[in-house]
């Protein structure tokens, strides 16, 4: 499925994205316990992502996969938020905001 959508990667994360068809984004979260052997902080790194990720403008229809890298545990919540920002805007994720939502 994912190889007809979108990778894009920074130093903390990285972004995997396809059409889904469907009205709404679905979003997965990768943390390995290679990123953090302890589960609360892997739960903590995934808890900031989704903070991160509820205050962007997202675009619907796709299928989107957030995959931490062992960076990213050491990385405060700013530096999430930008690198996030980042790779979304690159892989088209995001909608303008001097236009209007999408119609179609």
């Amino acid at each position: 499925m994912f190889s007809r959508g979108h990778h894009d990667s920074g130093r903390l994360l990285a972004v995997r994205s396809a059409p889904n068809e469907m009205p709404l984004s679905r979003y997965a979260f990768s943390i390995s316990k290679r990123v953090a052997k302890q589960a609360v902080i892997r739960n903590r790194l995934r808890r900031r992502l989704r903070e991160a990720l509820r205050s962007l403008p997202v675009i619907e229809g796709r299928d989107v996969v957030i995959v931490a890298r062992p960076a990213a545990v050491q990385a405060d919540f700013q530096a999430l938020n930008a690198e996030l920002t980042k790779l979304m805007g690159r892989a088209r994720l995001l909608a303008r905001a001097d236009l209007p939502p999408d119609s179609s």
